[in-house]
């Protein structure tokens, strides 16, 4: 059987430094690794309209937007197929066919649903795609027969309700679709990394992200605003890790090699929270080193970004082009579940 990824992001912003810590950067180690056939990078512009329904265009300007991101981290469209959701319609025929096989009680049971309608603030007036949209997601997987799906820890119950429906699918018709695997960080910092003021999550909508595109300027004055230790008052005082979002960013991030340029009094990050711990170091001098150590890994990135988007005219084409390919691939296994369900009449 072949090893095959899909996985993406929805457009509805620039992406930060939660997704290239969480998803961008293993992607690409993942694209480059050998150990895969194929690789799907979708851009889920569908799935942003199920609570964007009313700002289409927010969805469509951040096409280009989380593909410069995509590029400018190194997914390569020579290796990885980058496709837009809404062209293969192939995907929303997989959704209806598997709407049948989901009980509305249990889409009310998954733990992702239920933590972003609270989110979002939805309450009874939860719109019916967003609600389905666990369904959605297992027709985007199913649909390229992905063996291997990188996610963030809280989108495990979303695989694991793809999964249900692939053995419902098979059981109750032909041993069609694959079952899919969830592929975690391999570091627990990078599962989630929380928002710039201490927040849980890293979120557009609440104003508490450092984009991958922001300005280094901007990227200093965030640091520098960040959420740490509110017990810390003065240097002397012995300081709490636990919540401290500056030495979360930090074990996402650095790398001992780094203190030889920027901190040069300390060996490693141990010995950087160890002194921090006891007392003596100040909250600002630890943003300053965070900010040298973001800025070791955004600076390329950020410069082949710029690059990129001299010509957003190829990036679209590129994206074109994967979106053909992509539909090209679902088209068949649309096919198969049609003959499996007996109802290719026309075939």
């Amino acid at each position: 059987m072949k090893k095959i990824i899909l996985t993406g992001d929805r457009p509805t912003g620039r992406l930060h430094v939660g997704h290239y810590v969480g998803s961008l950067k293993r992607r690409v180690e993942l694209q480059n690794s050998g150990q895969y056939d194929e690789i799907y990078i979708m851009i889920a512009d569908a799935q942003a309209l199920t609570d964007n329904a009313d700002n289409p265009e927010k969805v469509r300007k951040n096409i280009s937007e989380v593909a410069l991101d995509y590029m400018s981290c190194g997914l390569n469209p020579e290796k990885s197929t980058l496709f837009v959701q809404s062209y293969v319609s192939e995907l929303t025929e997989l959704t209806f066919y598997y709407s049948n096989l989901v009980t509305v009680s249990r889409l009310k049971r998954n733990p992702t649903v239920k933590s972003e309608i609270q989110l979002r603030g939805f309450q009874s007036s939860i719109p019916v795609g967003f609600f389905t949209y666990p369904i959605s997601q297992a027709a985007d997987i199913t649909a390229f027969k992905a063996t291997t799906v990188p996610v963030g820890d809280d989108q495990l119950p979303m695989i694991e309700q793809a999964r249900e429906i692939v053995r419902s699918f098979n059981s109750t018709y032909d041993e069609v679709l694959v079952e899919p695997d969830a592929l975690l960080p391999e570091s627990k910092a990078c599962m989630r990394l929380p928002g710039t003021d201490g927040k849980a999550k890293m979120s557009k909508s609440l104003g508490n992200c450092i984009y991958l595109s922001d300005t280094p300027e901007d990227i200093r004055k965030k640091i520098m605003s960040m959420y740490t230790d509110p017990e810390h008052i003065r240097i002397e005082d012995p300081g709490k890790l636990e919540g401290n979002t500056v030495f979360t960013y930090l074990d996402a991030f650095c790398h001992d090699d780094l203190f030889a340029e920027y901190l040069p009094e300390y060996n490693c990050l141990q010995e950087l929270k160890d002194h921090y711990t006891r007392g003596g170091l100040g909250d600002v001098k630890v943003k300053k080193f965070l900010y040298s150590v973001l800025m070791e890994e955004l600076s390329p990135i950020q410069a082949k970004r710029q690059e990129l988007a001299k010509d957003i005219p190829a990036i679209m084409e590129t994206l074109h082009q994967g979106s053909i390919k992509a539909k090209e691939v679902a088209a068949q296994t649309l096919s198969e579940v049609k003959h499996a369900m007996r109802i290719d009449y026309f075939d």
